[in-house]
């Protein structure tokens, strides 16, 4: 069963809590609101728990007002004719929650004031921290938590799973497990960034109340059925754009290759790669459409004639970052810059930029690793992926241009901020980011504006979804090809 509604706004939590607080204000009920969430959880759960025969549940409450939507749920579940738990910490202040216990006690449920469970159960339905969890865990609560995690049955968490931080998606330093995650009012962003995929499951949201004009979006989510225009009849292979591959390194080869071949996958109509020569023979004898030119032989003039008469460059593949990479760096940047071509920076072409930080022009897609990231934001790795969405932004305003943060949850900055929620684990392979640049390349060579970067990335995840259908463990980069050449004809189609 999937609930996840695509090219969905995406906010902060700060952002959901002031808009409840507006319509507070306005003089509605916030009890009312926790029993409308609570209601909608339950009406989303009872269907399902039935079809799956899942009878016993017990529902984990904190000391807030998200342990006053799981005593709701608790609740209507048992009107539903479940046998339910509660297992609860002491009860906070909140009036709300106070209610929402005396209609739990009222209804005769049994409550324990405690978490070490008294039987195995079907379903465990965590209640515990809501999205204003922003502290790290004490060790008491990492250990009821990692108690649930253990648990066998269907895990389900309300508004966030517990632990796992509402706008940065990392777990502090644990979260619940969740197989459904049924958030109220809005999606947040550490659902489906950073380590969300971890702990979230699928998600569904409760809107239950109308959104205002003042609450502002922090992303999208991209989506995932992408239609391609339609090829004219007429067209030719000057019709479908030029891309040009530069990198390959004497001692780097394989990059150029899966780059150039992508390109070729994802529709364009020429691809020539510019590398060491010693790689030629390779690459013919894998791709013998694949045009090639020596870059050892090229000095600026011959450089400018390919630039002129391309439609795309992706440029840093296996580059390298020795004296000669350095060398090559500053001889293309500058013209490329210059051009109006549509322009892919990747691998060690961010490692130079990081050296010599310059502005990019608004037809530049940069596509750091978050280890490329902190190279050039001066970071540290760790400190890029505690706030990917801060670091995606900070890379914009220091070197301008569109970027995606690779990794779970790609980030995507053009206009606004875009997640990729496609792909998979089986996707943390060598080759991948030379995959997705020459996709890139391919799209902006053939449709220019008319594709989106977002949507480039989500074809990107998703080939990589359809070559694991067979499994992730192994998954290899130069096997994407044909997966590639699915989804540029087949995404938009229907399940």
């Amino acid at each position: 069963m999937r609930l996840q509604v695509y090219h969905s706004p995406v906010y902060l939590s700060q952002s959901i809590q002031a808009w409840e607080q507006r319509w507070f204000a306005q003089h509605n009920s916030s009890y009312g609101l926790m029993q409308q969430v609570a209601w909608s959880i339950a009406q989303q759960l009872i269907p399902m728990l039935k079809q799956q025969n899942l009878k016993n549940i017990a529902v984990c409450c904190g000391q807030g007002n998200n342990a006053g939507d799981g005593y709701l749920t608790a609740q209507y579940l048992q009107q539903a004719g479940f046998q339910v738990d509660i297992y609860a910490a002491e009860i906070g202040p909140s009036k709300d929650l106070h209610s929402a216990v005396k209609g739990a006690i009222d209804h005769e449920l049994k409550i324990y004031t405690h978490f070490d469970f008294q039987r195995d159960y079907d379903v465990y339905i965590d209640a515990l921290f809501g999205i204003g969890l922003n502290r790290e865990l004490s060790h008491e609560w990492q250990a009821i938590i990692q108690r649930l995690n253990v648990c066998t049955g269907l895990k389900v968490a309300i508004d966030i799973p517990s632990g796992l931080h509402a706008n940065t998606g990392q777990p502090l330093p644990i979260a619940f497990q969740a197989d459904y995650t049924f958030t109220a009012l809005g999606l947040k962003a550490g659902l489906f960034t950073g380590q969300a995929k971890e702990y979230a499951g699928e998600v569904a949201v409760m809107a239950c109340i109308p959104t205002d004009v003042e609450l502002e979006p922090l992303a999208y989510l991209s989506p995932q059925k992408i239609t391609l225009p339609a090829r004219q009849a007429f067209g030719h292979k000057g019709s479908y754009g030029h891309v040009l591959v530069v990198g390959g390194h004497a001692e780097m080869g394989g990059a150029v290759i899966m780059a150039a071949e992508a390109a070729f996958h994802a529709g364009a109509g020429k691809v020539t790669v510019v590398c060491d020569a010693r790689h030629h023979t390779a690459i013919l004898a894998r791709a013998p459409n694949i045009m090639l030119r020596d870059i050892n032989a090229l000095n600026t003039e011959a450089i400018q004639q390919l630039i002129d008469h391309v439609d795309a460059i992706s440029f840093g593949m296996g580059l390298g970052r020795d004296d000669w990479a350095q060398q090559q760096f500053q001889s293309w940047l500058p013209l490329i810059q210059q051009s109006t071509l549509e322009i892919v920076l990747d691998a060690d072409a961010m490692w130079f930029l990081a050296e010599t930080p310059e502005k990019l022009n608004t037809r530049t897609y940069a596509t750091p690793h978050p280890g490329e990231a902190a190279k050039l934001l001066g970071l540290s790795t760790a400190e890029v992926e505690a706030d990917r969405v801060q670091a995606i932004q900070h890379l914009k305003e220091k070197f301008q241009g569109q970027w995606v943060l690779k990794g779970a949850g790609s980030l995507i900055l053009e206009d606004q901020l875009w997640i990729c929620t496609a792909g998979n684990a089986g996707m943390g392979t060598g080759g991948m980011g030379d995959v997705l640049a020459g996709m890139i390349a391919s799209l902006k060579a053939q449709f220019h504006q008319q594709i989106h970067l977002h949507e480039i990335v989500s074809l990107h995840a998703l080939a990589g979804d359809v070559l694991a259908k067979s499994g992730m463990r192994g998954l290899q980069a130069q096997d994407m090809a044909q997966a590639v050449y699915h989804v540029v004809n087949h995404s938009g189609d229907e399940d």
